[in-house]
């Protein structure tokens, strides 16, 4: 099991390694010319994101479990619709439809008569629409621990904020946001990584970033020790955002809830207080997720040109790769969690721990690590062959498909994993123990026993990986195999060509998957509320 997670964490080490290795005068160049930019932005994204799903995302929690409107258990789960859709692919959405020959700006003249030059009107494509599309599609991660860190708090203690005369602002700000303060970290902590992981949006939109920086080093200037550093360099942002999630998460002392959990009667809004409150939740699923899905619909209809060529290629190759993706993670993830109930050492809680941070990585410092490693790898096997039989194989595990899949069981491994581990916690002790009586060893015990308890927290965990892989863009871009496209780099393509409308129907397609597992959570939290309410 510790070679399993040793080899699962061997890019992310070799991109910390990389820091020792001397990249010549082009470090130089990069940190004198563009690397303040890359900095500047990616700090700049961070607090904008930050602000802007910390805003949406436990406002919107707040109101749809603490006060009572119009419409609040259909917002439950519609608030959840705009995780299905990629920042990217709201970026190259709202970049037809508001740009000058967009729908928008041909109404805005036809009405107002105005010519080119005759008026301003705010350009997406800039670092404040980056922002505004990465807040959209990353909101949902706050949303969903927040609203249940309010789902657990207790009755009793908001009840008391309400003897006291405290109205819903004052117990908002008083008691429940310092209570839920662990999970609020923990959402805005996602949301910061996937804004560090993006690549599409920031790249479509001009916007030059640490991730876009790690891609051209590599492939523009084929310096990889400088793409490296790059990538090592973009760690310390993961880590400093890791230890803030960590120190920010600590539940003040004397701030646990206790007592019998029970439903709270809710605020009950109304009037000008019940409009402004439904106005806030519909806002973000409006722009999250409406109107995008509606733009590519309509360009997809419009254009007459179907699918588009190639199209169930490229969508075979997608769904291939993500499917066997998503078993050997899942395998992986058994493997890591069973191991570790079985023997609970320091060492295997550690191995399990480094081999499961793959998440917190951007998937363009994975790829680098991955491309580096299997590298080695290709050159010490080629090495040893020609030694031995004259002749090398050549490239065996870098640029090819078991190396995009190795790059993507680095990068969403901790998917499969929590889940699993979750799971298999909830399975006691003393069923482990009947078990063995009978006579079945370790493995028996895990195919018979738990595989069969495990069954729907298995399903959704590889469904989670599943849909993963298929919006992930950045380490596919560069770990692919040559003339291999997934939908999420065709798409990429055709919007860098302008070519939005051929891009439709791939990004249509994203984005229906990714409506699974929202679906998914969705019903989850259904049955959690359902759950409080029959208590």
């Amino acid at each position: 099991m510790l070679v399993v997670a040793l080899l699962v964490a061997a890019p992310i080490l070799v991109v910390v390694a990389s820091v020792f290795t001397p990249a010549g005068d082009v470090w130089s160049h990069l940190a004198s010319t563009v690397l303040p930019d890359y900095v500047r932005n990616s700090l700049a994204l961070m607090v904008g994101v930050g602000v802007g799903t910390l805003v949406l995302g436990v406002g919107s929690a707040w109101l749809v479990t603490m006060t009572s409107f119009p419409g609040r258990r259909v917002f439950e789960w519609a608030l959840l619709l705009p995780m299905a859709i990629p920042a990217y692919i709201l970026a190259y959405a709202y970049t037809d439809f508001l740009q000058f020959s967009g729908p928008l700006q041909t109404l805005l003249r036809d009405v107002t008569g105005w010519g080119p030059g005759e008026y301003r009107f705010p350009n997406v494509r800039s670092l404040w629409g980056a922002i505004v599309m990465l807040t959209l599609a990353l909101y949902p991660y706050v949303y969903l621990l927040t609203r249940t860190a309010f789902l657990e708090q207790a009755a009793s203690i908001l009840e008391a904020s309400r003897s006291l005369g405290r109205n819903a602002w004052a117990t908002f700000f008083v008691v429940s946001l310092p209570l839920a303060r662990p999970q609020v970290a923990a959402g805005v902590a996602l949301a910061l990584m996937e804004t560090l992981a993006d690549f599409g949006t920031v790249e479509y939109f001009g916007v030059v970033t640490f991730t876009t920086g790690i891609y051209r080093t590599w492939f523009g200037l084929g310096e990889r020790a400088a793409a490296a550093q790059l990538a090592a360099l973009l760690l310390v942002f993961v880590l400093v955002l890791i230890v803030l999630e960590r120190s920010l998460g600590r539940r003040p002392e004397g701030q646990q809830p206790t007592g019998r959990f029970r439903p709270l009667a809710r605020f009950e809004l109304r009037g000008f207080r019940a409009v402004s409150a439904t106005s806030f939740v519909v806002l973000p699923i409006l722009l999250g997720f409406l109107a995008p899905a509606g733009i590519l619909l309509e360009m997809t209809v419009s254009s007459g040109r179907g699918l588009g060529s190639g199209f169930f290629g490229y969508l075979w190759n997608t769904v291939s790769v993500a499917g066997i993706t998503a078993v050997l993670t899942l395998t992986v993830a058994v493997v890591l969690a069973y191991g570790r109930r079985l023997r609970p050492s320091r060492v295997v809680r550690a191995g399990t721990r480094v081999a499961s941070m793959g998440y917190a990585v951007p998937g363009s410092v994975i790829a680098v690590g991955v491309l580096l490693h299997l590298g080695w790898l290709d050159a010490r096997v080629d090495a040893a062959a020609r030694a031995v039989f004259g002749v090398g194989p050549g490239l065996l595990f870098s640029g090819t498909i078991l190396g995009l899949v190795f790059a993507y069981l680095v990068r969403f491994l901790a998917v499969a994993y929590g889940g699993v581990e979750a799971s298999l916690q909830k399975v006691t002790r003393s069923m482990d123990d009947a078990s063995r009586s009978l006579g079945r060893r370790g493995f028996g015990t895990l195919w018979q026993v738990h595989l069969p308890l495990l069954r729907g927290s298995l399903l959704t965990a590889a469904l989670l990986v599943f849909v993963d892989v298929m919006k992930e863009l950045p380490a596919t871009l560069i770990v692919r195999p040559f003339d291999f496209d997934t939908l999420a780099v065709r798409v990429y393509r055709l919007a860098s060509d302008e070519r939005l409308v051929e891009a439709a129907p791939g990004a249509l397609a994203i984005a229906l998957v990714g409506l699974v597992p929202v679906i998914v959570l969705s019903r989850a939290l259904t049955r959690s509320r359902d759950q409080r309410e029959r208590a």
